[in-house]
């Protein structure tokens, strides 16, 4: 068992609210055990940093001895096991692995486990859980989760990561009702979530959007931008150009 897949198994005993030890074997001489109640880790002051290096190494064996209350220090720290693996998945994310996602996962329509769904944070979160509710493609989902691309990418990659994201049967088929299934280009989505738009998106909603966006974005419309937000609205505009003339 790697560390990723003792991450995911934190996050799912967290979910479940579990109570009991939870061994954790390095060696046939080298162990860990975790005190689990009501799906916290519970500790001393050092226990993040803790749970930080199991899930660094590689086990051999991991196994969970549930209903059962073990000892705790005086002044015992709680760890929320759930939200723990969510940080620890988040932090691993980076560009390279966000672009490495997206082309993944484009094209494919994805539906989460309602058992295994995060407790949302904040109301981008809701909106973000909420188009995932239902098979859909990433196209469909960015503008039903309005949240910043790489923020909705590292949730994706948190849900897979624990065995929350689910593909549907269907989208792994070579043909649906004799039709052929059609993928998205991971360029393509990229570009379409940056103009705002969908799939079904013609040439003309295409230009509206990319006029809409350029009125905000064009540098000769802010002259008073100073020299720094003027090189800033001229990548985005570069960016913003070029996803339209992707899609055109």
């Amino acid at each position: 068992m790697g560390g990723d897949s003792l991450v995911r198994v934190l996050y799912r005993l967290g979910r479940q609210a579990a109570t009991g030890i939870l061994t954790v074997v390095h060696t046939p001489s080298a162990r860990d055990a975790l005190v689990l109640r009501r799906g916290h880790a519970v500790g001393d002051k050092h226990l993040p940093t803790r749970l930080a290096r199991l899930a660094s190494v590689q086990p051999t064996h991991v196994a969970f001895d549930g209903g059962v209350t073990g000892l705790s220090p005086p002044g015992a720290h709680g760890v929320p096991l759930a939200r723990w693996a969510r940080s620890h998945l988040e932090q691993q994310v980076d560009s390279a692995r966000a672009d490495a996602l997206l082309r993944e996962l484009a094209g494919i329509r994805l539906v989460l486990r309602p058992d295994l769904a995060p407790d949302p944070v904040d109301e981008a979160d809701r909106r973000m859980l909420a188009a995932l509710a239902h098979p859909r493609r990433l196209d469909q989902i960015w503008p039903l989760a309005r949240a910043p691309r790489f923020r909705m990418l590292a949730l994706l990659y948190v849900l897979r990561s624990v065995g929350a994201l689910e593909v549907d049967a269907a989208a792994t088929r070579s043909t649906v009702a004799g039709l052929p299934v059609r993928r998205i280009d991971p360029r393509r989505a990229a570009a379409m979530e940056l103009l705002g738009i969908d799939d079904a998106a013609d040439a003309g909603a295409v230009k509206r959007a990319y006029r809409r966006l350029a009125r905000t974005l064009h540098p000769d419309l802010q002259p008073e931008a100073d020299e720094q937000r003027r090189r800033s609205l001229e990548r985005r505009f570069a960016e913003l150009t070029a996803a339209y003339e992707a899609l055109m």
